[in-house]
């Protein structure tokens, strides 16, 4: 198809909106991205027209709300492959999904088990594996480096699993380097090992087609907010064999067969991991927003997201003290930069003015900031609506801040 970037950007009505008398340019998609107006009406449709709490209720709404939650789970077991509606839980996202694996799963490791992740990972993919290990302090937790261009070693990886390895963990893609990491090779690896493999996708569904079946994951987190979908909803993809060795998360309504004071049975997958009520409007909505991704194209998506980053990076290089970092080959539409001695606070203030929005900071890595020798960076990110035209304001706003800084 023709990718018109003016038709999609109508879909998202805050596109329109202005900051400092400036219009808006919206470079924070990694962090979340915005929302098209259909995933909107779904939402306010839900509380209109099927407010109900889900499942057990026999009255209509209920029943309406309840089919429009396992629909959901139906368009996600189909988008991203997974071969069953039980392989599919919904969490508030994927810090939950991943605190959920650590706590359930991480209870059956092995005394004196190894944990191997690597100095990319978001905190959310590290403290609970460290919240894990305060509880279990015989476990072990073991990290992957990185080369200059920011892609991991792959040898080092392959050298840190032995007999005791229990776990392995990493992110599809950084949310600070936009490497676009090997995973399929690497699960494959860990497997040959016998180590089940959990991947944090948060960063890669918006932006690429995952088949979680295709991978051979045993685990898959993501969040709907980063994918044009509604906030405070992620999903855990697990392999059915390890769901149903794991414990619960959570103890409460939805999760139970039958509660005694004697006794407690569980829900059958996928409930016995979702205890209380669950976000069902939200969760109702979010097909909207897998809809408006298959509209366009998840191709067509990566496509004209790959086009931007070039763009982008070649603009900026031409800056005199522009340190880019994050030079993988592979590497999705993430620019994480610093220019001299700027500091990226000021940096994003002062574009803000200018009616650029980007992140600044530590990202929620700071291991990996530790590792490259800094406190933080300015982070720009794109999605399906942002433009060459934006890129070329973007720039404009850099080379009217950085001689104020400087």
């Amino acid at each position: 198809m023709d990718y018109d970037v003016q038709e999609i950007r109508k879909r998202f009505p805050i596109l329109s909106r202005k900051i400092e008398g400036k219009p808006l340019i919206y470079l924070d998609n990694t962090a979340t991205s915005q929302t098209p107006r259909s995933v909107v009406d779904a939402i306010v449709a839900g509380y209109d027209d099927f407010k109900a709490n889900v499942h057990r209720g026999v009255h209509t709404l209920s029943q309406e709300a309840t089919e429009l939650q396992e629909e959901c789970r139906r368009r996600v077991r189909d988008y991203i492959g997974a071969s069953s509606v039980e392989e599919v839980v919904f969490t508030r996202g994927t810090t939950e999904a991943i605190n959920l694996v650590a706590s359930s799963f991480g209870s059956l490791f092995p005394q004196g088990g190894e944990i191997i992740l690597t100095v990319m990972e978001h905190h959310a993919n590290i403290v609970p594996w460290q919240l894990l290990q305060s509880r279990r302090p015989d476990l072990k937790i073991r990290v992957v480096d990185i080369n200059d261009r920011g892609e991991l070693l792959l040898d080092q990886y392959r050298s840190l699993f032995n007999e005791n390895t229990c776990m392995a963990s990493f992110c599809h893609v950084s949310n600070v380097l936009g490497t676009v990491n090997p995973v399929k090779e690497m699960i494959a690896f860990a497997h040959s090992r016998g180590v089940p493999v959990l991947v944090d996708g948060a960063q890669a569904v918006p932006h690429m087609k995952v088949d979680v079946s295709e991978l051979d994951c045993d685990f898959y987190v993501f969040s709907s907010h980063k994918m044009y979908g509604p906030t405070g909803i992620g999903v855990l993809y697990g392999k059915k064999e390890h769901l149903l060795r794991m414990p619960p998360y959570q103890g409460g309504g939805e999760m139970i067969a039958h509660v005694s004071f004697e006794s407690t049975t569980f829900a059958d997958l996928p409930f016995k991991f979702e205890a209380g009520t669950p976000d069902f409007v939200g969760i109702g909505a979010f097909p909207k927003a897998l809809d408006f991704i298959d509209e366009v194209g998840m191709e067509n998506i990566a496509e004209h997201e790959h086009g931007l980053l070039e763009y982008a990076e070649s603009r900026m290089r031409e800056i005199p003290g522009m340190r880019i970092f994050g030079n993988a080959p592979h590497k999705s539409a993430v620019i994480s930069f610093l220019v001299g001695d700027i500091h990226h606070y000021d940096m994003g203030m002062l574009l803000d003015k200018l009616g650029v929005e980007v992140r600044t900071g530590h990202h929620c890595a700071q291991p990996l900031m530790q590792r490259l020798g800094i406190s933080g960076t300015v982070r720009a990110s794109f999605a399906a609506y942002n433009t060459k035209e934006e890129v070329d304001a973007f720039i404009a706003a850099l080379q009217r801040v950085i001689p104020i800084l400087s």
